[in-house]
């Protein structure tokens, strides 16, 4: 097993010497505890480290905190805070008495109740940070590429920093997926990991935050879910697949979403350009776990199969979106979709500019890829450089306005 460096470290340490508590969020086996293990190795002040998992020491912070703070004093790591929400206001009292700061480092998976403990316990004494599944930026280089941006010279540097991928070697990283675990080599059996991650993780903390869902219905509900990965978000349906109702099945969203096993893409719209579509796209950030719930045994099954399409888009908007969280950064990403029928996958909105950007299963992308990219112009933004991401192993042009970039590079 060997460690890979994560994209956030020089952030988090960052902010480890300006607020007094660091709380890191994010779906259950992403790394967050590995990578704050491994930067306790380099302070200077040994830093304890206590998991609220142990039903010992969850019991003393939810019944005596200032005991618990006894027995295990700052500086220190606390994992899954989220159980012992009791802990917030004493932390608070530390910091407000002049304790140092990056004293508190915290992770926690439940989004829901611990983010209500910190808005109420801990406004503007936490730093809240957000780690997924690895990148390829992390897993295959060194994780120091920064966000994403459709800027030739950015992504030429990002060129001469990766090796070219091909369009089967794409989706075996498709069917990989980014869980550290398995990317590190402590583990080896994917399917069974994903069965045990479903069925301990996720299942455990869904039980947490809606103590009655039978346990089926949900596996059915993920699956659906799963199977509609980059497409327009359809609750009738995704309820029908699952035997459950409409509004069942909008709670369970929000779980997932919770979580960090989900996200959404929200339509870009503004007073000029009124026709759009206001429903928003769903997502995964692991695309492993979208190829293991829907059956996919291979990646050349995956490559080849119906759901091939939604699977690269998927990809590379999840690659997108952790580019920017793991720099601590908000994701300036949307789609747009009118009632005409013009689509673009993704705009970026950097600088006043707003990027359009399609996802190609191609290698060889062509003018027409690119022809719903002047609807932009009606706007009150300038429309920026725009890009077509696809399996090209080399960076290229269209023409002045449009580069070919490889899905290798985002």
């Amino acid at each position: 097993m060997h460690y890979i460096q994560r994209s956030m470290e020089t952030l988090f340490l960052q902010l480890t010497e300006e607020y007094g508590a660091i709380l890191l969020t994010g779906p259950r086996q992403a790394g967050k505890t590995t990578m704050l293990k491994h930067l306790m190795e380099g302070e200077p002040v040994q830093r304890r480290y206590v998991s609220l998992d142990d039903l010992n020491a969850r019991a003393l912070a939810q019944t005596d905190p200032t005991m618990f703070f006894q027995i295990y004093p700052p500086p220190v790591l606390i994992d899954e805070v989220q159980y012992a929400p009791q802990l917030f206001p004493v932390i608070k009292m530390f910091v407000d008495n002049g304790q140092k700061r990056g004293d508190f480092w915290l992770t926690g998976s439940q989004l829901f109740k611990l983010m209500d403990g910190v808005r109420e316990s801990l406004a503007g004494r936490v730093a809240v940070l957000q780690l997924y599944p690895l990148s390829q930026d992390e897993r295959y280089t060194d994780g120091s590429a920064g966000p994403f941006t459709v800027d030739l010279v950015t992504l030429q540097k990002r060129q001469e920093m990766r090796s070219p991928a091909s369009g089967p070697e794409i989706f075996t990283r498709i069917f990989e997926g980014g869980m550290p675990a398995l990317a590190s080599g402590s583990i080896t059996g994917r399917s069974q990991y994903y069965s045990s991650y479903l069925a301990t993780y996720l299942e455990r903390d869904v039980r947490i935050i809606s103590p009655i869902v039978d346990s089926l219905k949900f596996l059915h509900f993920i699956t659906a879910v799963a199977a509609r990965t980059a497409q327009l978000v359809n609750y009738a349906s995704i309820a029908a697949d699952s035997g459950i109702d409409q509004t069942t099945a909008k709670h369970w969203l929000s779980i997932l979403e919770a979580l960090g096993i989900i996200f959404y893409l929200h339509p870009y719209s503004n007073n000029v350009l009124k026709r759009t579509i206001r429903t928003p796209k769903l997502y995964f950030y692991d695309t492993a776990l979208v190829c293991y719930l829907t059956k996919w045994l291979s990646a050349e099954t995956a490559m080849m199969g119906a759901m091939n399409g939604a699977l690269l888009e998927t990809y590379v908007v999840s690659e997108i979106m952790k580019s920017y969280r793991h720099v601590g950064l908000d994701v300036p990403l949307y789609y747009y979709r009118d009632k005409d029928g013009r689509e673009i996958d993704l705009l970026l909105e950097r600088d006043g500019h707003l990027h359009p950007i399609e996802i190609k299963k191609s290698a060889l992308p062509n003018r027409s890829d690119a022809r719903a990219f002047g609807v932009l112009d009606k706007g009150p933004l300038l429309r920026g450089k725009g890009a077509i991401i696809c399996l090209a192993e080399e960076l290229g042009a269209l023409d002045g306005d449009t580069l070919i970039v490889g899905a290798h590079l985002v």
